[in-house]
Parts: C-alpha cells; structure tokens; sequence
C-alpha cells in the first residue's frame, strides 16, 4: 500500500512540474540493427552502432557544486531482443578498483543507464565501471532495491572496455576510451517475457565517478534536484524502440 500510494504521488508530482514545463524529456528512437547471421561478436556490436545510430551526448552538468564535465557520449541500439549501447569517454582522471559484481562501481570511473522498461515507477540501474564490472539492481527507489543474480548478470551482459578487464589505480592525463555493452532483455529478472520491439521506455544514462581526483554526475536527460542523485524516475527521458 505504501509503495503504491509513493508512486501515485509520484505520478501527480510529475503532471504538475510537466505542466508547469519544469521537466525536460528528450526522447531517442532506439533503432532496430540491421544484421543478418548469428550473434555479432562485441567488436562487429560497436561497428554496427557506429553504421546506423545516431550520437547523443550525456553533458548535463545538473549540480554547480560538481562542474567537472568530462567528454561522454553513446549510441544505442537493439537487435535479436537485447539492447547494445557504445559509449565514448574523455577524461581526465580514471579510476577501477571495484572487481565485484554488485559492488560500488559508482566509486569508480562509472557509465550507468537506469532503465523503467514498463514506465510502471521500477527500473533497473546498470551501473559499469571502467574495466566492465557491473552493479544492476531493481526497485521504484533508491532505498527499495533488489539486486539481480551475479551469475545472471555474469553469465548474460557482455561488455568490452577498450582499458580491458585488470583492476587499476587511478590514471590521470587526456585518457579516451570506450564501452560496448550487451544486455539480453533477459537480464531484466523482474520482467517477465519482455519484448524490446515496439516497447516504450524511461531511462536515463549518466557518468560519475565518486572517489575520483574530480568527482562529476553528468546525465543524459537533466536531473532537478538539490544534490547529486541519479535515482530519480521523476527525470527520466523517453527511449522508444522500433
């Protein structure tokens, strides 16, 4: 009854901050790959996204308390029911010590895309750090989660870090470098028999980066909160997939 009674507040604090056009809601056309054959290799991923999607920036310096704004950018598509996502970083400072699953990549150099599937008030957060160590968990908020199997998230979500897998210190100098995810829509657990085609979504996508020389929170779609919180469905955009 609580929860349900949350989200009814939720869901009229939204009517009234979109109509007093406080909220921005970008929208991105999730497009369905072209392929033909087995399943691509995580290499042939990232050539596919670079061939038939479009660039879009996660640049939104929301907390002037945090204005570090490294350069970060994504593509997303799907194929096969599984979402690939490519993202592109340029920093000054990189961080990857967490190795396991479930833990505080946050901490680290950190790519997240938080995911309402349903836009039924629960998402999944996928947080990834540098070297591909994941952290999925589902609930409608921050203090109500559930965390996904490790073996599931182990065993389903390919990734592949242009920095590779090994833990390190913290790097500092003009470092680039790049992410290609694989996630099945059977990764999300808690949604049974989901479909990605024709499915309409929430989601955010953001980069942190907490212990680092420079700690930064950049969204996608604008977070309007007085602190850093990136568990915010309130500010979630618009992801419809062909």
């Amino acid at each position: 009854m609580k929860v349900l009674l949350g989200l009814w507040i939720l869901h009229l604090l939204n009517i009234v901050l979109v109509e007093k056009g406080t909220i921005v809601r970008k929208t991105i056309n999730v497009k369905e790959i072209e392929f033909q054959g087995e399943q691509p290799t995580l290499q042939e991923v990232a050539v596919l996204l670079e061939a038939q999607t479009d660039l879009n920036a996660i640049d939104v310096v929301n907390w002037v308390a945090f204005p570090y704004q490294p350069k970060v950018s994504f593509r997303i598509g799907h194929h096969d029911n599984q979402i690939w996502i490519k993202f592109y970083i340029g920093e000054a400072h990189v961080l990857a010590m967490r190795t396991t699953t479930n833990s505080a990549t946050h901490r680290d150099s950190c790519l997240e895309f938080f995911v309402d599937p349903l836009q039924d008030g629960n998402y999944y957060n996928f947080e990834f750090n540098a070297i591909g160590v994941t952290h999925l968990a589902y609930g409608p908020s921050r203090k109500d989660r559930e965390f996904v199997d490790p073996a599931i998230i182990e065993e389903q979500i390919k990734i592949e870090s242009s920095l590779g897998k090994d833990p390190f210190l913290e790097v500092s100098g003009e470092i680039t470098w790049d992410m290609t995810v694989v996630i099945p829509a059977a990764t999300f657990t808690q949604t049974k028999s989901l479909s990605l085609k024709g499915l309409k979504s929430k989601a955010n996508f953001y980069k942190c980066g907490d212990e680092t020389s420079k700690p930064h929170y950049l969204s996608w779609n604008p977070v309007g909160t007085e602190r850093p919180d990136f568990h915010q469905p309130l500010f979630f955009g618009n992801l419809v997939f062909e």
